[in-house]
This record gives C-alpha cells, sequence and structure tokens, in this order.
C-alpha cells in the first residue's frame, strides 16, 4: 500500500471512516498510518506501545477496552497478531480462508463488529484487501 491515492480512494469506496485509529509506534506501522490519514479526516490517533507486536489475545483485550460511544476502530499493528485477531472474530467463510492462508504486510480485513465486548466467532469479515490487488 505504498501508493497513497489508491489507498485513500480504496478505503473511501469500502466507507472506511474509523472513529479511532490504534497504532503500533513501530516505523512501518507509522508509515502505514501516514498514508491512510488523508482517507480518514478527524479521526483520533492513539499510538500505543503495547501495540508493538502485540498478540491476539492482546489485541483483543485491547478492543474490548475501548469505549463504547466509539462505533469504530482501525488497528494498525503487526503479523501473526492481526492475522490471529481476524481469524478469531470471524465465523468461518471464502473471505475467512482467504485471511487464513496469506494476510501480508499492509493488508486491510474488514470486520463488523457488534460490541466492543467480544467473544470468538463475534464478528463479521466484510472485506479483505492485500497491497496487490490496489494496482
Amino acid at each position: 500500500m505504498r501508493d497513497g491515492k489508491r489507498v485513500d480512494k480504496h478505503l473511501r469506496r469500502l466507507g472506511v471512516a474509523p472513529e479511532l485509529v490504534l497504532c503500533s509506534p513501530a516505523v512501518r506501522t507509522r508509515e502505514t498510518l501516514e498514508l491512510v490519514l488523508p482517507a480518514l479526516a478527524g479521526v483520533a490517533v492513539h499510538v500505543e506501545d503495547e501495540l508493538y507486536g502485540a498478540r491476539s489475545e492482546a489485541l483483543l483485550e485491547r478492543l474490548r477496552a475501548v469505549a463504547e460511544e466509539i462505533g469504530s476502530v482501525m488497528l494498525i499493528g503487526h503479523n501473526p497478531g492481526l492475522q490471529d485477531l481476524a481469524l478469531t472474530l470471524a465465523p468461518d467463510s471464502a473471505l475467512r480462508e482467504r485471511v487464513a492462508a496469506k494476510f501480508p504486510t499492509a493488508a486491510l480485513a474488514t470486520l463488523a463488529l457488534p460490541t466492543w465486548r467480544l467473544s470468538p466467532g463475534d464478528g463479521e469479515l466484510v472485506d479483505f484487501v492485500v497491497p496487490k490487488e490496489l494496482r
């Protein structure tokens, strides 16, 4: 996702408009954040040390701590934690099989979640895009 215009176009097409971005402090995640920010006008951004290399369990706990009044969150972090989190939250589907097969750097998995009081299988995987699909 090195082309910011393609990223911006894709996020807008999907209607991705989080109220909060949680980002690892790593250089690569901060670079990704800079690419997506133009499409996310006015979003609150929290760079959190605990997200660096976090496992899926820690990411799930962080999402559970999101205030209920926040309607949507973008999480920018690392694998295998992000891939495992998506697989934990999403029930079986063809899209989930794609996530399980490969979750490359800068992939975007979009999940619909009913609440931040999450349990395994609570989400719906509504989109998954990898960087080469944005060409």
